[in-house]
C-alpha cells in the first residue's frame, strides 16, 4: 500500500494527498498508533519499575545479604542506576535503526528484549544459591533492560505523534507517556499485592512472579504493534531518499545544542520522579516508620492520578506552548521540595499518603508536554536518534543517580540535603527549558524549519 505523503498542519484530518489511505483509514491508524504506543510503553515500564520496586524492598536481602542495611540498600540502588547508564546506549543503538528502517520494526525488537531480560531476572538464583555470580548476572540483565528502555521511548512517542493531527502533537505524544504511570501501577501494584499476601514467601519466591508475568504482557504488546503501519512522516523521508546513513553521528553534528538542552531540561522532571517513587519507598518505611505495603499503595495511587494529569498537561501545551507549561513545572518543584519532606516526616498516614499523591502533579506538568517538546527539536530523519539521546542522556545525570545520591545525602547530611538536591534539579531544568527552542507551532514535516 502506498503511504508516501505530503502533510499540512492546517488540514482537518491530515489525510495524505498522495496515498491510498482514506480519512477513516487515517483515523483508524492514529488510534492504533496511540494505543500501540501506550500498551508497549506500559509493558516496558512495568518491567523497568518492577526492578526499581524490588531494589527498594527485596533485592538487598536476596542479592546483598551479607551487607549492612545501609550498604545493602546502597548496593541495590547502584544496580538500579546501572540500567539508567545503559539507556543512552540503547538510544544510540536503536536510534540508528529507528531513523534507518523505521519506527515500527525497531519498537518490536525493544519490546522483545525487555521481556526476555525481565523473565530471566524472575528465575535468577539469589546469592545464597550461586554466590557472587547472582549480583553479577543481575547487573547484566539490568543493563539489557536499560538498553531496551533506551530504544523504546522515542519510537513509541514518534509512532503516536507522527501519525497524529499535527496541531495536537502535545496531546498525541503524551499518550505513550501515560505508559509510565500504567507501568508503575502494574509494577508496584503487583509487588504491593504480593508483599501484603505472600508473607515470608514474598522474599523467598513471591517477588519473582511479576517478572515472569511480563512474558504474557510482551506477547500482547507485540500483537498490538504488528498491526500498526509505519508513520507517514517517516514514509516521506524514505520516499524522498533522505534517510541518513549515520543518523546518530549526523544528529550530534547538526543538533548538539538540542541534544544537550533536552537532557538538562529533564533534570527538573526525572530527578524528582525517582525520588518520589523509588527512594520514597525506602524513606517512608525506614525513616518514617510506615509499612512497605502502605508505601507501595501510595505510590500506586499517585501513578493512577497521572493517567489523567499527563494528557491534560500535554493538551494544555498545544494551547499555550510547551515551554510555558514545562517551565512552570520546574518552578513548582523548587517550591514543594522542602514541604514534601516535612509532610512525610509527620508520619501521619493520611498526610503522607496525600503528599505522595499530590507531588506527582508536578511531574505530570513536565512529563505531559515533554515528549513533544523534545521530539519537535529534531527533523524527521534524525528524530528517533536525536530525541532518544536527548531524553536518555538525562538518565546519567538525573534519574539513575537520584535514589543513590538521595540515600547517601540522607545518611550523611539529612533530608534537607535531598530537598536542596531537588531544587538544584529544578534550576537546571528551568534554565535549559528557556534555552531550548519552542517549536510548538512549527510544522515538523517542513525540513526547512530545521
Amino acid at each position: 500500500m502506498k503511504i508516501a505523503v505530503t502533510i499540512s498542519a492546517s488540514e482537518e484530518d491530515q489525510v495524505p494527498l498522495d496515498s491510498d489511505l482514506h480519512a477513516e483509514d487515517m483515523r483508524s491508524q492514529r488510534r492504533k498508533a496511540a494505543f500501540a504506543g501506550v500498551v508497549g510503553t506500559a509493558i516496558e515500564w512495568y518491567d523497568f519499575f518492577l526492578y526499581g520496586t524490588a531494589a527498594a524492598v527485596v533485592f538487598p536481602q536476596v542479592f546483598f545479604p551479607q551487607s549492612s542495611e545501609y550498604a545493602g540498600t546502597l548496593s541495590s540502588f547502584a544496580t538500579y542506576a546501572v540500567g539508567f547508564a545503559a539507556r543512552p546506549v540503547g538510544a544510540a543503538i536503536f536510534g540508528h535503526w529507528g531513523d534507518r528502517i523505521g519506527r515500527k520494526a525497531t519498537l518490536i525488537v525493544t519490546l522483545a528484549l525487555m521481556g526476555v531480560s525481565s523473565a530471566l531476572i524472575g528465575v535468577l538464583p539469589g546469592t545464597a544459591s550461586i554466590g557472587v555470580a547472582a549480583p553479577v548476572l543481575l547487573v547484566v540483565l539490568r543493563v539489557l533492560q536499560g538498553i531496551a528502555v533506551g530504544g523504546e521511548w522515542s519510537g513509541s512517542v514518534l509512532l503516536s505523534m507522527e501519525w497524529g493531527d499535527q496541531r495536537r502533537r502535545g496531546l498525541m505524544a503524551s499518550w505513550p507517556q501515560t505508559g509510565v504511570p500504567i507501568g508503575l501501577i502494574l509494577g508496584t501494584g503487583m509487588m504491593s499485592l504480593l508483599a501484603t499476601t505472600a508473607g515470608d514467601a514474598f522474599v523467598e519466591w513471591g517477588w519473582r512472579v511479576p517478572f515472569l508475568a511480563s512474558v504474557l504482557l510482551v506477547a500482547v504488546g507485540l500483537w498490538v504493534r504488528l498491526r500498526v503501519m509505519e508513520t507517514p512522516l517517516f514514509a516521506q523521508v524514505i520516499e524522498r531518499r533522505q534517510v541518513a546513513r549515520l543518523p546518530i553521528a549526523e544528529v550530534l553534528t547538526r543538533h548538539p545544542k538540542e541534544v544537550v538542552l533536552s537532557a538538562l531540561a529533564r533534570a527538573s522532571e526525572q530527578l524528582p520522579f525517582y525520588i518520589f517513587t523509588t527512594f520514597a519507598l525506602t524513606y517512608v518505611v525506614k525513616e518514617v516508620g510506615l509499612s512497605s505495603g502502605f508505601a507501595l499503595a501510595a505510590v500506586t495511587c499517585a501513578a493512577a492520578l497521572e493517567l489523567a494529569a499527563i494528557p491534560a498537561f500535554g493538551h494544555l501545551s498545544d494551547r499555550v506552548g510547551r515551554r510555558k507549561v514545562y517551565a512552570t513545572g520546574a518552578v513548582v518543584l523548587a517550591v514543594v521540595a522542602f514541604p514534601y519532606f516535612m509532610a512525610l516526616n509527620t508520619a501521619i498516614p493520611v498526610v503522607v499518603f496525600l503528599t505522595i499523591m499530590i507531588v506527582q502533579i508536578q511531574h505530570s506538568m513536565e512529563y505531559g508536554p515533554q515528549a513533544a517538546m523534545i521530539a519537535e527539536s529534531f527533523p524527521t530523519g534524525l528524530r528517533y536518534g536525536g530525541a532518544g539521546l536527548g531524553y536518555q542522556l538525562s538518565s546519567l545525570i538525573a534519574g539513575g543517580p537520584a535514589p543513590l545520591v538521595a540515600t547517601w545525602l540522607l545518611h550523611d547530611f539529612g533530608w534537607q540535603a535531598i530537598a536542596l538536591f531537588m531544587i538544584a534539579g529544578a534550576v537546571v531544568g528551568f534554565t535549559a527549558t528557556l534555552l531550548l527552542p519552542d517549536r510548538s507551532k512549527v510544522d515538523i514535516a517542513d525540513h526547512a524549519a530545521y
